[in-house]
């Protein structure tokens, strides 16, 4: 694909997964709004508030002027306070509210989308991310929203206990996202050895079989050639993958079976998280 079918491509995606919360959320009661996500400390009315909040400021909205409470356990750096701001903001805003806003956030931000004319695929644009913001290429910043946005659609759908979306073209672009990130997660967080070789073998909805080799100066890389003989070879399915990727599941309780060296297996996957 072209530079600006990718960005379309990845403005497609954003908008299934982000109407596919919308129409998760528009049936619930005001109860159905505080059930509990896997992302800590965050109910179904918080996931939906930080959606908003990020594409609102994608619009040039101002930040929410707003005091946290002290006791917010999971509030732990600058980067999980700039988060909950807008978040705390509305835990008193009604279903309706919530519902309204999401509604027009998203009329908003695809009509943003749809006519844009002011970048190009790599002009470069401040990613409004608290301590972690900085300039990233237009199309890299599509990407992250929709796998943000899609990674927050399975938050809810698992609350909710409304599965779907992992084989949507939003899960395809998180697969390939997640995919970069393994020599993050094997080489620098796990700190794999220098010469090994770590297969990781995912089946289900977004199938696929990849490599992260350790080179001699500890840098890794991912490719899909398969050695013989890795080091290691995780195996488990789609869903479980991203979960771990997201922090959503503790390694413990994940259905993941391992091969060869069981320590450096359990090691990767206590350092698997690889999102903020």
């Amino acid at each position: 694909m072209t530079d600006k079918q990718t960005v379309q491509a990845y403005a497609d995606a954003w908008t299934q997964s982000i109407e596919a919360i919308s129409e998760l959320v528009a049936p619930l009661s005001e109860g159905e709004w505080n059930r509990p996500t896997e992302c800590p400390g965050w109910s179904v009315r918080d996931v939906v508030s930080h959606v908003i909040a990020m594409e609102l400021e994608l619009l040039g909205d101002p930040r929410p002027i707003h005091t946290l409470p002290r006791d917010l356990r999971h509030v732990v750096d600058e980067f999980s306070r700039y988060c909950e701001v807008p978040v705390d903001k509305r835990r008193c805003h009604t279903a309706p509210e919530m519902t309204a806003e999401l509604e027009y956030t998203i009329i908003r931000r695809g009509r943003a989308l749809r006519t844009n004319t002011r970048y190009e695929p790599m002009d470069d644009i401040r990613w409004p991310m608290g301590p972690y913001s900085r300039d990233v290429p237009y199309h890299q910043l599509l990407r992250t929203r929709v796998f943000d946005v899609w990674t927050h659609e399975q938050d809810v759908r698992r609350a909710l206990r409304a599965p779907g979306g992992l084989d949507s073209p939003a899960a395809a672009v998180t697969r390939d996202y997640l995919i970069e990130l393994l020599p993050k997660a094997v080489a620098k967080l796990a700190g794999a050895p220098a010469g090994s070789a770590v297969v990781f073998d995912v089946h289900g909805a977004q199938e696929f079989m990849r490599t992260v080799r350790v080179d001699e100066a500890g840098r890794g890389s991912v490719d899909a050639r398969v050695p013989l003989a890795p080091v290691v070879r995780i195996t488990t399915d789609w869903e479980t993958y991203a979960r771990l990727a997201c922090g959503r599941l503790a390694p413990s309780a994940a259905d993941v079976k391992s091969e060869g060296d069981e320590a450096l297996a359990r090691h990767i996957l206590e350092n698997f998280s690889v999102t903020p």
